[in-house]
């Protein structure tokens, strides 16, 4: 039995497809956030890049690494989804996967690492900081608690279940906020009052994650 702090080819298979999943379901109720601020597209752009994703992940013989297969991911995502979640989300997964490199699994630390080089990408790209009301909300406490637990010596299931439970306060955060970026910006003001979409499935994506984790062997 190997450590069970390591992550691998399997469980990072089980979050992208536990993401899709959750996605297709939370479809319409990110179209319908998305509605109220942005293009309502958000829910069918992440649905269908997901499931992008995990059609690709059946073509694979299983012997990809995850790494690699988190550069895949992020790749696909760019090349078929509109909007910006495309883009962002591509190029977090591609930072992520470039972050852990070729190896047959990883621990919490280079999980934590992941996630920050994936948050920078997202940053860099979208020039969004928190407080901008986007997924940066979320998925910026999450990066911070995980980083915090992991170096506090918390396994990778304790670190990741905390980090989701930050990315869920933030998504909740944003509810106040003015946007200042995307489309919801046009909004002014009319943007107070309504939850990101950004930051929604941000939280979907680390519940997936935390479940996978969970699920690990």
């Amino acid at each position: 039995m190997g450590d069970l702090s390591l992550v691998n080819a399997a469980t990072v298979t089980r979050w992208l497809e536990s993401s899709a999943v959750a996605l297709h379901e939370q479809r319409d109720y990110l179209t319908q956030l998305d509605a109220a601020i942005g293009d309502a597209d958000h829910g069918t752009n992440m649905d269908r890049g997901f499931a992008t994703v995990v059609a690709k992940l059946e073509e694979g013989d299983g012997s990809t690494p995850p790494g690699k297969l988190l550069v895949s991911a992020g790749s696909t995502l760019v090349s078929t989804v509109g909007g910006a979640s495309g883009p962002l989300w591509g190029t977090a997964l591609r930072r992520a996967g470039r972050s852990i490199g070729d190896g047959e699994s990883f621990d919490a630390a280079a999980l934590a690492l992941a996630l920050e080089a994936a948050l920078d990408g997202v940053v860099e790209l979208g020039a969004a900081q928190p407080g901008d009301k986007t997924m940066v909300d979320a998925l910026q406490p999450a990066v911070r608690v995980l980083r915090e637990r992991v170096d506090g010596g918390a396994s990778t299931e304790e670190a990741v279940a905390a980090a989701r439970e930050a990315a869920e306060g933030g998504m909740q955060a944003t509810v106040p906020l003015q946007a200042s970026k995307g489309r919801a910006s046009y909004l002014g003001e009319r943007s107070i009052g309504h939850q990101d979409p950004g930051a929604t499935s941000t939280v979907f994506i680390l519940r997936a994650l935390e479940q996978a984790v969970k699920e690990h062997p």
